[in-house]
């Protein structure tokens, strides 16, 4: 029964594993809102996290994020995102999001090329930061038309929505500690809270990890609108490397989760 929407529910589902993934793409600096908070420096080395992705007790896809530095203070990150099994069969999706940092780990340009079912989009944001400005442009591949063109005001410094809300990666949250950090997805701006709540042992085919349990507010009429939670688990160590993450959203679309499967690092 729960596949006779699989139309709709696959591209939701795979919209909200993007969404639940960026939370754990990318290291940033922070201002928090507690002076108390430590912070650690971006992550120096190559690394590359594999993830699977589970929708309603079902393996739907696998994701691979990857954060390379760059010549100077600037960094990339890209997210991929591919459905497997019987989702991809009902539904078949190949996101690439890729983004680059320059100097305090400001968001500078922002790329996503899209392929989901019969969809082929492609969206390109770039930062003006002299005029404080992000401009967002999506355009439907298929058709040769633009879908979407928006010009947003942004604090001069602003963080896209894999690296900005990842920064509770250097933040290193106590729980019942938080931080306010500024994000947009060119579109909408936003400060959004992020929040370390419990911590927790978490069991995954890389081990058991002790990790903090943090909650990203950014869904409920903050950046997104749609009723939902995210909830991410960061390892309780140095690395603070993000093992689980989970968005719950109503039950016509269900909890997706991603799970860390394999680490990469040179």
């Amino acid at each position: 029964m729960m596949w006779c929407t699989s139309k709709v529910l696959p591209a939701r589902a795979r919209r909200m594993a993007l969404l639940g993934l960026s939370f754990a793409a990318l290291p940033c600096r922070s201002g928090p809102a507690n002076s108390a908070i430590e912070h650690t420096a971006p992550i120096a080395s190559h690394e590359t996290l594999h993830y699977g992705v589970e929708w309603r007790l079902i393996r739907a896809g696998i994701a691979r994020v990857t954060w390379s530095p760059a010549l100077g203070n600037t960094f990339h990150g890209t997210l991929q995102l591919q459905s497997v099994g019987m989702v991809s069969k009902l539904y078949k999706v190949n996101d690439n999001y890729t983004v680059r940092l320059v100097e305090e780990l400001c968001a500078d340009d922002i790329f996503l090329k899209a392929v989901e079912g019969k969809r082929n989009r492609e969206t390109k944001i770039t930062f003006d930061r002299k005029n404080a400005k992000a401009h967002y442009v999506e355009r439907d591949l298929v058709k040769n038309t633009t879908v979407l063109a928006k010009e947003t005001d942004v604090p001069a410094c602003v963080q896209d929505i894999v690296a900005g809300l990842y920064r509770m990666r250097t933040l290193r949250l106590e729980p019942g500690q938080s931080a306010t950090i500024p994000v947009t997805d060119g579109k909408k701006f936003a400060n959004a809270k992020v929040e370390a709540q419990e911590r927790e042992n978490v069991k995954t085919p890389t081990g058991t990890h002790k990790t903090i349990r943090h909650e990203a507010y950014i869904f409920n009429g903050v950046l997104y609108g749609r009723n939902a939670r995210c909830l991410v688990w960061l390892s309780d160590d140095a690395r603070r490397t993000p093992v689980r993450i989970q968005v719950r959203l109503r039950f016509l679309i269900g909890t997706i989760t991603l799970t860390l499967e394999k680490e990469e690092r040179s």
